[in-house]
């Protein structure tokens, strides 16, 4: 008989052993890209998606965005009803409405701009944010449609108009619909321009394509967050076409401030401040809210109006 034997442990299945607590913290924190600080996310919303120590710019919602932006429970939405239509029929590797739907369903927009009315210490504005998260904010006929209602609101109103801007550019499921924004934006800000109301231009990142080529480089001020980008094609692109070597960051917001296309480069924290200052200095009016004529029906070949 052998006078040594292995002990008998108790398992994990009697239930006599202490089970581990186990500490999840995934979604808790975010790391800049660019100091490598490590920030807890609840104090990165806080500080609207800006790192304290660094100032590197995350993305932002357009509703955390105006919400920043305007004085508190002062925005009125309008035209939420206008959305895409689908009037070239596209279909690639999904149907086009059916990538609507789920552009919806994942940034919880019914299009990629939001419009309407607000105040900036007490000074009314005609507003309009754009959110990258709906189809890269790409322009479609809704958009171009929604943007231009919001100028002649302004027009209409004689208030001052602000849009930011975060657009991969033109929507291409719409073809020429899409291109034909451009014109119909610009025009729209040529008739604001001819009745001397103030157009300021916010550029976020990304700011590209047919929205750089149109409304978004049209302001009378041009604003735009630290470290934008800021463009119409890609850098590859404009290589290959001029077989020339191109300046490092020359499609950022600073190397377009130094050139001369941007007028001031503002942190987000700094926007609303900066705004007041813009709005007090060029051109202060009072908005009286539900005092706007309903647009005329949208055709529904381009958009649908609920």
């Amino acid at each position: 008989m052998t006078h040594f034997a292995k002990p008998k442990l108790p398992s994990a299945k009697t239930g006599t052993s202490r089970k581990k607590n186990k500490i999840t913290t995934e979604g808790l924190w975010t790391k800049c890209p660019v100091s490598g600080e490590i920030v807890f996310n609840k104090d990165l919303e806080a500080n609207q998606m800006v790192v304290p120590k660094s100032g590197y710019h995350f993305p932002i919602g357009c509703r955390e965005r105006i919400k920043g932006m305007v004085d508190a429970d002062t925005f009125e939405e309008f035209d939420a009803h206008v959305k895409s239509a689908d009037p070239l029929k596209f279909v690639d590797s999904a149907a086009y409405p059916d990538r609507i739907k789920r552009y919806e369903k994942e940034s919880g927009l019914p299009e990629a701009v939001i419009c309407g009315m607000a105040k900036i210490d007490g000074i009314a504005v005609s507003l309009a944010v754009m959110d990258f998260r709906f189809c890269g904010g790409a322009m479609g006929a809704a958009v171009g449609e929604k943007i231009t209602r919001a100028i002649e609101r302004a027009l209409k109103l004689k208030t001052p108009c602000i849009i930011v801007s975060s657009s991969g550019g033109a929507r291409m499921q719409e073809g020429i619909f899409s291109l034909m924004q451009m014109a119909k934006t610009s025009a729209a800000l040529g008739r604001l321009a001819q009745a001397k109301l103030l157009f300021i231009s916010i550029l976020t990142y990304p700011t590209t394509g047919g929205v750089t080529a149109s409304f978004a480089t049209l302001g009378d001020v041009i604003l735009a967050e630290p470290g934008a980008l800021i463009g119409f094609a890609g850098a590859r692109v404009i290589k290959e076409t001029t077989k020339q070597t191109l300046p490092a960051g020359f499609q950022t917001a600073e190397f377009l401030l130094k050139h001369g296309l941007i007028d001031q480069i503002v942190s987000r924290l700094e926007m609303k401040d900066r705004l007041t200052s813009l709005l007090q200095a060029l051109q202060v009016h009072k908005y009286h809210p539900h005092r706007v004529a309903t647009a005329p029906p949208f055709p529904s070949t381009l958009a649908t109006v609920g």
